[in-house]
Formats: structure tokens, C-alpha cells, sequence
């Protein structure tokens, strides 16, 4: 449920574009659409697979961020509601669209599609965007559903964001989702979910008001890969899944 590995990689921080609006700004309907979906997931999430989620106090209570979670799930993009109650906006396939129901329910939550297979710039302009209104952006580093204990290789997108509009990456460890969810599966199943959100990774400053070095992504990109690594593994630990 996220944009493709090349979305947001290598591609499209190769060419920075000028951000534009993602949309108008959420009316008070909107406001209270996002709210009723967020607890109807959050309070579905806490008595289906009881949910946990430690280190809310990480999460920035104003201003923009980059939520940052680790992939393993269908039902992660879901689950970053979680985190906070602010609204957030994220990249989610443009199959998500196809129906009216789920257009509804992914628009309300925040989404905004991405053509996948593509290097989608339209979709990393909507995120800039979004971050320099003071939005929260979820942004899943991995680019798409991977399997096991080992966060492997990411890509740069959520980096390359953080840098260039000197916003903060809030890693997010998922534990259990894998097994409530896996990749082929149709059903959800009971199983425990933890959540564990991690210290906020700032970016370093720009000099002279430049747009930061592919050096300074690089780098924020395995600080981030570590920091991942780390919650992933307390969070597996916490619903036993080792």
C-alpha cells in the first residue's frame, strides 16, 4: 500500500522539482471524515490485535515530519493513523482508487495515488508539498511490502525529503503485522501488533540555503536504515516473534 521502490528512490531525487499544492486545504468536514475513520481503524486495531504503541511522546505535535515505518503488511499504511491523532497524508497505489468505497476511505485517511512502476515526480511534488503546508507525510523507506526480520537495502525518498525541506524522519518499528497480513493473504488474522516509535532523525542544516548534497542523503539514509533495524527488531521481540 505504498508508492513503487522507484517512486520515491533514485529516480526522483535525481530531479528536484518545485512543490506544488496537493490539494485544497480540509474543510471542517473533512476534519471530522479523517477523525471517524482514524478511530473507527485505531479502535478496530486495538481490539483485533491489540494494538500497543510505544514512544508516541517521538512524534512531533506540531509542524511536518516524515513518518517513517518499516513494510511487511497491507494493513501498515492503515496502522500509521495510529501513531498520532494529526492528520497525515501518504502515497498509496492507484489501484487503492478503483472503487468508489475505497477511493473514499483513502482519500479521507490522507492518501494520494502514485502510478506504480513509474518514477512518479507528481507524487514526491504532492509530499513536498505537503511537508512545506506543515503536513505529516508517511513514507515507507523499504518502497514496497518486504518479507522477514531484516530491513535490507532502502531507498533515498523519505532522505531526500527530510533534506530537502529540513524536516524531521520519525522511525517506526511494526512488529506482527507481517502475520496479520501476509502478502496473499485475503483475511485479516488475531494476531498481536506493536508499535514503536523512535527518537526523530533531524537532518543536517543546508548551507547558504542550498537544497543539500546526495552526500547528506546518503548518510541521513543509513542513519535511518540502523534506526529501523533497532525498532523493528524491540517490536518483533514484544509480540514474540522471534
Amino acid at each position: 500500500m505504498t508508492a513503487s521502490r522507484e517512486d520515491l528512490g533514485q529516480e526522483g531525487a535525481r530531479r528536484p522539482a518545485t512543490a506544488r499544492p496537493s490539494g485544497p486545504e480540509l474543510s471542517r468536514f473533512g476534519r471530522a471524515g479523517y477523525a471517524f475513520v482514524r478511530a473507527v481503524v485505531a479502535g478496530f486495531a486495538r481490539l483485533f490485535w491489540r494494538l500497543r504503541v510505544d514512544g508516541r511522546e517521538n512524534v512531533p505535535a506540531a509542524g511536518a515530519f516524515i513518518l517513517s515505518p518499516v513494510h511487511r503488511s497491507n494493513v501498515d499504511t492503515p496502522l500509521a493513523s495510529c501513531v498520532t491523532r494529526r492528520r497525515m497524508r501518504f502515497l498509496g497505489k492507484d489501484t487503492m482508487w478503483k472503487y468508489r468505497w475505497s477511493a473514499w476511505f483513502f482519500t479521507t485517511l490522507g492518501g494520494f495515488p502514485v502510478h506504480r512502476g513509474t518514477p512518479d515526480r507528481e507524487a514526491l511534488r504532492n509530499c513536498e508539498a505537503a511537508l512545506r503546508r506543515g503536513e505529516p507525510v508517511v513514507v515507507f523507506p523499504e518502497g514496497t511490502r518486504r518479507s522477514g526480520p531484516v530491513v535490507e537495502d532502502i531507498f533515498e525518498g523519505a532522505a531526500y525529503l527530510a533534506v530537502r525541506t529540513g524536516v524531521p524522519i520519525v522511525p517506526v518499528g511494526i512488529g506482527g503485522s507481517e502475520m496479520a497480513m501476509p502478502k496473499g493473504a485475503k483475511m485479516l488474522r488475531p494476531v498481536r501488533i506493536r508499535m514503536i516509535v523512535g527518537p526523530p532523525i533531524h537532518p543536517p542544516a543546508r548551507q547558504d540555503g542550498g537544497r543539500g548534497s546526495r552526500r547528506q542523503v546518503h548518510e541521513l539514509t543509513e542513519q535511518l536504515h540502523g534506526e529501523l533495524q533497532g525498532l523493528f527488531d524491540r517490536a518483533r521481540t514484544a509480540v514474540g516473534a522471534v
